[in-house]
């Protein structure tokens, strides 16, 4: 049977490249990075040659990079941080953002008492810049703020440049969740002075359980995690020596081959939408996921007109494995907290599923998945 992966905005099949890296390091790569004989400096040597290549992807120094076990690690250091080390009390964020970003943000307001604001959206789910910086200048509180680049569920392209802009103009701390922008996007951090990003390796192609946080020079931040150390003293714990080095492996893929990989994977996405409007009536795109300009061109998220609560099985029968919205909440029953953010309740209640492509993809897994939508939505059809 045939089966067909459009699920990669939850994780991308590792590049054979990338496995090679990682066996290789096992290899030859066993020693403690910590420790001071030369199979420890063996590793440590290869460890801080990965920070090195990996922070040239983004024009900043190595001692910016801090190794991380992926994304919502990465997000609770910088948040937690915020609050108890640099003096935030007051935190600016969306109601669209990752659950790492949201439920961080609620412990903070439980715990320490800081004030929180969620920026209204527009009807397409994007953040509304007139309110937001209204919001920015509402009080001269210490504050941070996390809006994340590319949303995970609908792929809606934040105005990142713009968004520096006002939190430099108002003096205030940003923090973006990037794990769906890289290796997809070009960042220079120089260029676009954000003050925290974060990354996680099995998104572009790489290993689970990597990942890293930039944080800009002269910024100081403790660590969450006590015990030696590492990565400069701000997170210990043995590093990933594997990991990191096939997440090196996997982003230098991915950036070597940026322009041509966006653009073949942005017309596969316009094919499967134009074949999603051809074949079925009444299907709503949710977001802006289907404005090429303002979406990612690896995320599609569609509703179905039809309270369908067996289509993700029926189309994993089938051989199609995609998602409802955030692998992080596929077993939740609550449904997709971001399209609940902006849509309406009837609309809510409909089947959603989003779709997210690789470079991996291919116009014949696109035609194989519209064929098994057909079987499983024949009242929707088009005659």
């Amino acid at each position: 049977m045939k089966y067909v992966y459009l699920d990669n905005a939850a994780t991308t099949p590792m590049l054979p490249e990338v496995i090679e890296v990682i066996q290789q390091s096992m290899l030859q790569n066993f020693g403690n990075p910590s420790s001071i004989h030369r199979f420890g400096r063996k590793a440590k040597a290869a460890v801080e040659t990965a920070r090195k290549n990996i922070a040239k992807h983004f024009n900043v120094s190595a001692s910016e990079i801090i190794f991380t076990s992926g994304g919502t690690e990465a997000d609770n250091l910088i948040l937690q941080n915020a609050v108890l080390n640099l003096g935030v009390t007051r935190i600016i964020t969306s109601k669209i953002e990752h659950h790492a970003v949201l439920r961080t943000v609620e412990y903070l307001k439980r715990e320490y008492k800081i004030t929180v604001d969620y920026t209204p959206l527009t009807e397409k789910g994007a953040i509304d810049i007139t309110a937001f910086e209204m919001l920015l200048k509402e009080t001269t509180a210490k504050t941070l703020v996390s809006l994340m680049y590319v949303n995970n569920e609908i792929g809606n392209l934040l105005p990142i440049e713009i968004i520096t802009v006002l939190c430099k103009e108002n003096k205030a701390y940003f923090h973006s969740d990037t794990v769906q922008a890289i290796g997809h996007y070009n960042l220079d951090l120089q260029k676009l002075p954000v003050d925290f990003i974060v990354a996680s390796a099995h998104k572009f192609h790489g290993p689970k359980g990597v990942g890293f946080v930039y944080v800009k020079k002269g910024i100081s931040i403790q660590p969450m995690l006590y015990g030696g150390e590492q990565e400069k003293g701000m997170r210990a714990s043995t590093e990933n020596v594997h990991g990191i080095l096939g997440m090196e492996k996997a982003l230098q893929i991915s950036y070597s081959n940026l322009q041509v990989d966006m653009k073949q994977i942005k017309q596969l996405k316009k094919y499967f939408i134009e074949q999603l409007i051809v074949s079925f009536k009444n299907i709503q795109f949710n977001g802006e996921s289907a404005n090429l300009k303002k979406s990612s061109h690896t995320i599609l998220n569609v509703t179905f007109p039809a309270k369908d609560k067996m289509m993700l099985f029926n189309l994993d029968i089938q051989g199609v494995a995609v998602s409802g919205g955030s692998a992080c909440q596929s077993g939740a029953s609550k449904g997709s907290h971001v399209l609940r953010a902006f849509l309406k309740k009837e609309q809510i209640e409909n089947a959603s599923v989003r779709f997210s492509f690789s470079k991996l993809t291919t116009k014949v897994d696109i035609d194989f998945c519209i064929e098994k939508l057909k079987k499983t939505q024949k009242k929707l059809i088009l005659s």
